[in-house]
């Protein structure tokens, strides 16, 4: 089996979209967007080993790389319309690329994304990069650089669940009663693009947490120019993450474990209700916006030291 019959078995599928005029087969894809829209492109790139460990199922890989950038646009408000696939693997394994495509798919089908072209290498390791444009109403896209003091810092579901899985799937934590619960927040992370959605024109920043909550606040607060009060009291932890670990093991995870790809926003005081939903997703105030920089951790109502570097490619 050859690149091209790989992709025709197994990526090449009919679609229904009529903003599609040009998709796969061609030396590139022909999109024609609506009039008043601006289009929002991203791109991530997993590779085994590093990003997910080599023996995660391979339906679990597919949908696992069409979520995480799924979430970045979740974070500027945008909905999903399009992706391109880069995908280089040691060999053309037949039942790998069976359940990696219905898994990518199910994802797509899920959020209504359509696959328009890519590429297909042999390499020495499974490597894929998916770009994935949306589309959101002109001027209207979410971003980082928009808090202010006397926002309100809000957080999407709970934290810390997807690192504990992680630590499950690789033998460092054991498999207890609610190991599969866990497992499946790293596996199956959920892309909050219809909370993402709701809050265009309501959150003044916001941010996808991939490498830990604190560090990914620490981006958003410096994009912003802006401080944080950080109340520990407030995280939300998961009962399946609680009755997991033992002592401060779950705040840690809540701080510093990444791969929850939960929504972090801020809005204006009174915006929103804590444990109000945004589109059906439980929403926690977790802390504020403060003038000065950096991140002001409480916990029982007085000052915790604490800071951590998240996860960094080449440190």
């Amino acid at each position: 089996m050859d690149e091209f019959e790989l992709i025709a078995r197994y990526f090449d599928r009919a679609s229904a979209d009529a903003d599609v005029l040009i998709g796969i087969g061609d030396d590139g894809a022909v999109l024609r967007p609506a009039i008043g829209l601006d289009l929002v492109t991203v791109v991530d790139t997993l590779v085994e080993g590093v990003h997910y460990p080599a023996e995660l199922p391979a339906a679990d890989v597919g949908y696992r790389a069409l979520a995480v950038n799924l979430s970045d646009l979740a974070a500027m408000g945008s909905r999903p319309r399009w992706m391109t696939l880069a995908l280089s693997l040691r060999e053309a394994d037949p039942a790998w690329l069976s359940d990696y495509a219905r898994g990518l798919f199910e994802a797509a089908q899920e959020f209504d994304v359509t696959l328009v072209g890519g590429d297909t290498t042999r390499a020495r390791q499974t490597v894929m990069s998916i770009q994935v444009t949306g589309e959101i109403e002109q001027g209207r896209a979410l971003t980082r650089s928009g808090a202010r003091p006397g926002d309100e810092v809000f957080v999407t579901g709970s934290v810390g669940d997807a690192a504990a899985g992680l630590e499950i799937l690789q033998g460092r934590s054991p498999a207890g009663k609610f190991a599969d619960d866990l497992v499946s927040r790293f596996s199956r992370p959920t892309a909050r693009v219809a909370a993402g959605r709701q809050l265009v024109g309501r959150a003044s920043a916001a941010i996808d947490l991939s490498d830990g909550l604190y560090t990914d606040l620490e981006k958003l607060a410096a994009a912003s120019g802006v401080g944080v009060e950080l109340d520990l009291d407030c995280l939300p932890v998961s009962d399946a993450l609680r009755r997991s670990v033992v002592g401060d093991k779950a705040l840690s995870l809540a701080l510093a474990g990444g791969d929850d790809y939960e929504l972090c926003f801020t809005a204006a005081a009174g915006e929103f209700d804590e444990l109000v939903d945004v589109a059906g997703v439980p929403i926690h105030r977790i802390g504020r916006i403060a003038p000065g920089q950096g991140i002001a951790c409480i916990r029982d109502g007085s000052p915790y030291a604490y800071h951590d570097r998240g996860y960094r490619h080449f440190s």
